[in-house]
């Protein structure tokens, strides 16, 4: 999935706005959204957790809540 941020990459901003977008998408605390891997990088690896993975991947399909 391809994700653009407005946010800079300078201090984790942007790291932080793709947590809170991916969060309020799938209407969650942003505490459940973390970036396991990539935070200094373009490609991010991110743990969603205690959410069934069907439900994020129809939610990240239509781009809906």
């Amino acid at each position: 999935m391809k994700l653009r941020v407005a946010a800079p990459p300078v201090d984790g901003k942007a790291n932080s706005e793709v947590c809170r977008y991916l969060a309020k998408l799938l209407g969650l605390p942003q505490s459940r959204v973390e970036i396991v891997r990539g935070a200094y990088g373009r490609d991010k690896v991110v743990l969603i957790r205690n959410v069934d993975p069907d439900d994020v991947r129809r939610t990240l399909a239509t781009g809906t809540e």
